[in-house]
């Protein structure tokens, strides 16, 4: 795999805790780490180091000299409509590691649906796929979809299913991700 100049160096400031791409691996890089950021959206990192791709999490920007990613803000008296606006706007800013496209112009999220728990607090049910069923990266993106979900003021439980019915095909992705991949 080949990268271009652009990709920008990076030295591991302190030791960091990442994940294997596309393996979904939990590892730690040592401080000292030299490598090149492949990829900076939706508040992660994709590094390459040793041969190999890394996702770092927003929050351990600092690791690799970046500021850590800011959660999401909502005003005191945002109506559901607000809290759905933001909901959707999370969700793209969830990537698959290895493509440079949000996952809901991948066409990977299914259904969004916005409810309250028991107590009145607001929830979240995801349903979405992969590109690949075999993907190592599955449960990763799950975690990252959910958790930043529950970054939102307001939704206290995010709810996310990993489903392959009906299995993803390309004609799913919007036509934007399609201009991005080259496949338009």
């Amino acid at each position: 795999m080949n990268y271009s100049r652009s990709s920008e160096p990076i030295k591991f400031e302190r030791d960091c805790a990442v994940v294997l791409v596309p393996q979904g691996e939990n590892v730690t890089l040592p401080a000292g780490t030299i490598g090149y950021i492949t990829q900076s959206l939706g508040g992660s990192f994709t590094v390459f180091v040793e041969g190999n791709l890394f996702r770092v999490a927003g929050s351990d920007g600092d690791a690799i000299g970046k500021e850590p990613v800011a959660g999401p803000s909502l005003p005191d008296d945002a109506s559901d409509e607000d809290v759905e606006r933001l909901v959707w706007s999370q969700l793209r800013t969830c990537y698959d590691p290895e493509i440079p496209v949000n996952i809901v112009d991948l066409g990977l999220v299914y259904t969004c649906v916005l409810g309250r728990t028991e107590s009145g607090e607001r929830s979240v049910y995801v349903t979405m796929t992969l590109t690949a069923p075999g993907c190592g990266m599955g449960d990763i993106l799950v975690a990252d979809v959910s958790s930043k979900l529950e970054m939102i003021p307001t939704v206290s439980q995010a709810d996310v299913d990993l489903v392959f019915d009906p299995p993803w095909n390309q004609s799913m992705m919007s036509d934007v991700a399609r201009l991005e991949t080259g496949m338009l």
